[in-house]
């Protein structure tokens, strides 16, 4: 039996379309693959970088700890030898040594005032590098779109009736007849036979 163009090339567009509905699924799942890993990937990095940052405050707060803890060493040593000295030299504490004492706790007090502002400078720009790196995730992080199989498979759909439309138009810009044609001329020739075969019979 031999077969008619037309249904070999509907039937070579339909597995071509079948192929590419295939393939087109296939990629749409590897696109998705790429963009799950892609956040994957942003949410690590975030991760890192949070802990970095984490790190990096405490370091900066102990420092500022450690040089507040010498400070206060420090004025202490030096407020117990200017009285001991004062008072091993029978000096009363009068209103010049009472004023120079008291220069000590301002020089003590204007340093830790210095590293408690110098600290909350720190926290600030943390906080502010914290909300960068949401903002840096984010960017990097991309729209997750899962595979739409129905809309493939439409576009394959078609691709095949463009095909047999396509043969159709030509069939008709060349003069022969269309199926269309032939079957509304077949429907037209066995009513006219049942019509001619009822009265004769």
């Amino acid at each position: 039996m031999c077969v008619p163009p037309q249904v070999a090339l509907v039937a070579l567009s339909a597995g071509s379309s079948y192929l590419q509905y295939q393939q087109g699924k296939q990629e749409a799942k590897n696109a998705q693959a790429r963009q799950i890993r892609q956040n994957e990937l942003a949410k690590k990095n975030a991760i890192q970088r949070y802990a970095s940052e984490a790190l990096k405050i405490r370091q900066v707060e102990k420092q500022s700890s450690q040089k507040g803890f010498e400070a206060t060493l420090k004025a202490r040593k030096a407020r117990a030898e200017f009285v001991s000295t004062a008072g091993a030299s029978g000096i009363a504490l009068s209103g010049s040594t009472n004023a120079l004492l008291a220069d000590f706790y301002r020089t003590e007090g204007n340093y830790k005032a210095s590293l408690a502002r110098n600290m909350d400078i720190n926290v600030q720009q943390f906080e502010r590098n914290l909300e960068a790196i949401q903002f840096g995730q984010e960017a990097q992080s991309t729209y997750v779109q899962p595979p739409n199989s129905a809309m493939l498979f439409a576009s394959a759909v078609g691709n095949v009736a463009n095909t047999y439309y396509g043969i159709e138009m030509q069939k008709q810009n060349s003069g022969l007849m269309t199926n269309y044609e032939k079957r509304q001329l077949k429907k037209k020739n066995s009513s006219t036979t049942t019509t001619t075969t009822g009265t004769y019979a």
